[in-house]
């Protein structure tokens, strides 16, 4: 197998009023969605100032600096941690030889590499193409600097050279298809709904552990890497809690801080399949030194989405390599767990069907054991807490929690009535 050949890039940040804890944070995690994007970083520069230079977005001594820089080191790309206007972009390419691009750009590129199904690779392209669009005008030659590497992969790439008329036309192109997509989703969850299953999402920041927990708690092969964005399509599996008892798990993309709008529209889709769930389990790295700050970044995300008012369980992952100065949030609802150790998972799925079965209605029904079906279902449909054979009248004593839009609830008043009846 033919070792990947990584790029030399440079970093350059420029702080304005963050605190000097969050902006190195902030410059970690874009050397790190470098790493995940097959770049080496030989150099970070960075710089202090009020506000971003609206012509180079650092100052001229510091793009001075950085041509220095680029001269000694030689590097292929130069990323900005910060989104870059066209005419910055333009500005910046004439001081400097090297491709220059920014967070978005690397994020993007990040998605291309990872997105699997249909929807995702169209949804990167889309992304893409409305990304660069603006960036494409006046650029002339310019652009032949788009021929490979970080920030061009991807279906995105192609043809960029071509004119605005032909990227429009394919922007309404895979506007129509993933259109088609969504309405055949939106037929598939009509039916789940009919069918009412229990439905739990996990959420998080990116690289929380959410796929590793996905994969031991479903029936389920979710892909699972330690690094950024390891999971783009929206994956739904069942989940069995203690009871015996099914739900439906989801996994979705990850949440990063500072994400553009542009790009939270393009993953809708895994985020439509959060809107629909019952529970959302957070989960949280709290081995991650700057834990306190992902979780903000998740519940402002949660809220842009008008997703903030759903029931949720923070589930503090990776609790044996925990952070010195971790301290967990006493006012969420928490459990700290090691998605790793099976005691742990059973203790969260216990505590999993605890907040199921507060969202339920309690019944008390007693079932002829002719019904064989009606047993079964009550079995598999409701999370029963005592099941029993009566002799005398050969039949069963069952009780449990049920929901109460699901349809065994008329098949539970029926039996509730013959009950009544008698």
């Amino acid at each position: 197998m033919k070792k990947e050949v990584k790029e030399k890039v440079l970093l350059v940040g420029c702080q304005l009023d963050e605190d000097d804890l969050r902006f190195q944070y902030s410059m970690e995690e874009l050397e790190e969605l470098t790493e995940t994007a097959q770049g080496a970083v030989l150099a970070i520069l960075s710089q202090k100032r009020d506000r971003i230079h609206p012509g180079t977005y650092i100052g001229k001594g510091k793009v001075e600096e950085l041509a220095a820089l680029e001269e000694q080191f030689e590097p292929d790309i130069i990323i900005f941690n910060g989104e870059l206007s066209p005419s910055q972009i333009r500005n910046l390419s004439k001081e400097l030889d090297a491709r220059v691009i920014d967070r978005t750009q690397l994020i993007l590129d990040i998605f291309a590499q990872r997105a699997r199904s249909r929807e995702g690779k169209l949804q990167v392209e889309l992304a893409q193409l409305q990304y660069l669009l603006p960036r494409l005008i006046g650029q002339g030659t310019s652009l032949s600097r788009l021929g490979g590497g970080i920030g061009t992969r991807g279906p995105g790439e192609t043809k960029l050279e071509s004119d605005r008329r032909h990227i429009h036309r394919r922007i309404d192109d895979i506007k129509k298809q993933l259109q088609t997509i969504v309405e055949h989703r939106e037929r598939y969850r009509e039916r789940r709904k009919k069918n009412k299953s229990f439905q739990v999402a996990l959420v998080g920041y990116t690289n929380a552990g959410k796929s590793t927990l996905f994969n031991r708690m479903s029936i389920a092969d979710s892909h699972e890497e330690n690094q950024l964005f390891a999971t783009l399509d929206p994956m739904t599996r069942k989940m069995s809690l203690p009871s015996g008892y099914f739900t439906l798990l989801t996994d979705t993309v990850g949440f990063i801080q500072d994400l553009p709008t542009s790009l939270i529209a393009a993953f809708r889709s895994t985020l439509e399949e959060v809107k629909e769930a019952d529970l959302l389990l957070h989960v949280v790295d709290s081995s991650n030194p700057d834990y306190h700050q992902h979780e903000d970044t998740v519940q402002s995300l949660l809220k842009d989405l008008e997703m903030d008012k759903l029931p949720q369980l923070t589930v503090y992952n990776k609790r044996d390599i925990s952070h010195a100065d971790f301290v967990p949030d006493s006012e969420a609802d928490h459990i700290m767990i090691s998605a790793l150790n099976s005691e742990d998972r059973k203790e969260l799925l216990v505590r999993i069907e605890g907040i199921v079965k507060k969202q339920m209605n309690s019944y008390h029904v007693v079932v002829p054991a002719s019904e064989g079906k009606n047993i079964s279902r009550f079995k598999n449909e409701t999370i029963t807490s005592h099941l029993e054979f009566l002799e005398d009248s050969q039949s069963y004593e069952i009780e449990g929690h049920h929901l109460e839009d699901h349809q065994i609830s008329g098949i539970i008043k029926k039996f509730q009535k013959q009950k009544g009846r008698k």
